[in-house]
């Protein structure tokens, strides 16, 4: 009597170990369904994504299993790093509109990381006009957000570069008025990391990791001191830009408008 008892308690115990289990994997599953199926919803276009900062967005979008294409002047990367075989590329000119509309097709969310120096006239253009032209033509194909890798203010500094500021910050009020609250611009400074330059790696983070561990400590305040406060922005990993870069695409909860240094080290991380 008191073994069959024993028996039949155990038997109870072990279909509801079994229940347990069976609902735990099916939650695990469901959860991972989930998280499929919204990598799968989002098709993100980098564009200038055979470039330093593009290339790591490109990466990182496809490390959380996103769609990726690519649009620039000279498409393909030239890179050899296996990642490149998982990216769409396109081939086209930003200042010839109708070349980005093929790209577009079924993309959710644009990433822009296209810049340049040059003359005034000619930074104003690439920095400018070429991203503006991709805003407008991103509005009209129905893209859901929009996020742009522009820069810090550098105060004084930007007189000398003032084309390339005056591009910039027009391309950020087009995103802002076009996307509103589903745009976002990121504001880093010096970006470091490894960057290729044909078959050399600089490695620019011997000089960015010390600065950005040290002028991160400083209270965000110094950096409006007239004169010194811009050159005491923190650097900031390539790698922090793409992780705040592709949340920004992707992340529907993700505040929008400007994010300054500041916000990207603490998405980025």
């Amino acid at each position: 009597m008191l073994r069959s008892l024993i028996w039949k308690r155990s038997q109870a115990y072990s279909s509801v170990v079994t229940m347990s289990s069976i609902s735990q994997r099916g939650n695990e599953r469901l959860l991972s369904e989930v998280a499929g199926s919204h990598s799968r919803d989002n098709k993100i276009l980098v564009l200038g994504g055979n470039g330093y900062v593009g290339s790591h967005i490109c990466k990182e979008a496809l490390r959380q299993g996103f769609s990726v294409s690519s649009l620039s002047r000279s498409g393909r990367s030239s890179l050899h790093d296996s990642w490149v075989d998982d990216v769409t590329w396109h081939q086209g000119d930003l200042l010839s509109p109708d070349s980005l509309k093929p790209a577009l097709e079924g993309i959710t969310s644009v990433i822009s990381c296209v810049g340049g120096f040059g003359s005034n006239s000619q930074m104003v253009r690439i920095n400018g006009t070429a991203n503006i032209n991709a805003v407008k033509a991103a509005a009209e194909q129905g893209v859901k957000r929009f996020v742009y890798i522009s820069a810090a203010d550098f105060g004084v500094i930007n007189n000398l570069i003032r084309g390339y500021f005056e591009g910039k910050r027009a391309t950020e009020a087009e995103i802002l008025d076009k996307f509103g609250n589903r745009g976002s611009v990121l504001r880093p400074g010096f970006i470091h990391g490894t960057r290729q330059v044909g078959s050399i790696k600089l490695p620019l983070s011997l000089i960015g990791a010390p600065l950005e561990m040290v002028l991160k400590l400083l209270p965000k305040e110094v950096t409006k001191i007239p004169v010194i406060g811009p050159l005491l922005i923190p650097p900031v990993n390539v790698k922090s830009v793409a992780a705040t870069a592709v949340k920004a695409a992707v992340d529907p909860e993700f505040a929008s408008g400007v994010i300054d240094v500041y916000r990207i080290l603490q998405h980025g991380h």
